[in-house]
Order: C-alpha cells, then structure tokens, then sequence
C-alpha cells in the first residue's frame, strides 16, 4: 500500500494556478489523481475539456466555472461539482478571494485545447 508523505507532495506552478498532487499514477501509482488548486484572486484557467470525468471540491474562496454553450456555475466552498468527459470549461476564481479546491480524476487524463495536441497536465501523470 503505497503512502504519499506531505514532503513528496509536487507543486507544479502556471500562471493561472499552483497544483499540489497528492496522489497519481507517478506520485504513489494511483489509478486516480489527487490535487489541490489554488488560484490568485481573478485568475482563469485556459478553456479546455478533458478526457475523463472530474469531480471538484470548492474548499476556500470562490469561482465560477464557464461551460461553453451553458450557463455560468458558481462555486463557494463546501460545493462540488462533477464536470463529465468533453466539458468545455474555463474556471475563474472570484476577484477578491481567489479560489481553492481538491480535485479528482483519472490519472493519464489528457487536456484538450482548441488547436492543440492533447497533453497530460504533469499534475496528474
């Protein structure tokens, strides 16, 4: 039974956010990944989909998730909410608190980005 200690966590930083893995198919051999985001208030994400369900949890501040072609999500702590394979989304964390939550989803996941390759974000290879 694998254990990931709180030293081996990896923090990988982008602009938009800083990822915390607590667990994936390279950080412990899960199937699964496990990370926290943290986004600076008013940052956005790119707008992609990925290729398999994820489920996040809002823990501190808050965001609103774009879907293409839907009506705008919010999230404040303590939601959760469960964006389905193909989702095209942008999440923007709120302008003056920021946002933090703890997501999941299949490790090996590939983000897919108008007019790109699909890539595997390293935080959850």
């Amino acid at each position: 039974m694998p254990v990931v200690r709180s030293g081996e966590v990896r923090r990988t930083e982008t602009p938009n956010a800083v990822m915390t893995t607590f667990a994936s198919p390279t950080l412990g051999g899960a199937d699964q990944a496990l990370w926290q985001v943290e986004m600076a208030p008013g940052a956005s994400g790119p707008e992609h989909a990925m290729d398999a369900e994820q489920i996040w949890r809002a823990v501190a501040g808050g965001a609103t998730v774009r879907i293409a072609d839907a009506d705008d999500v919010p999230l404040a702590p303590g939601d959760t909410v469960v964006l389905p394979a193909g989702t095209v989304r942008r999440i923007v964390a709120d302008a003056d608190a920021g946002f933090t939550a703890v997501v999941t989803g299949a490790g090996g996941a590939h983000a897919v980005v108008a007019g790109a390759e699909p890539v595997v974000p390293a935080w959850i290879a």
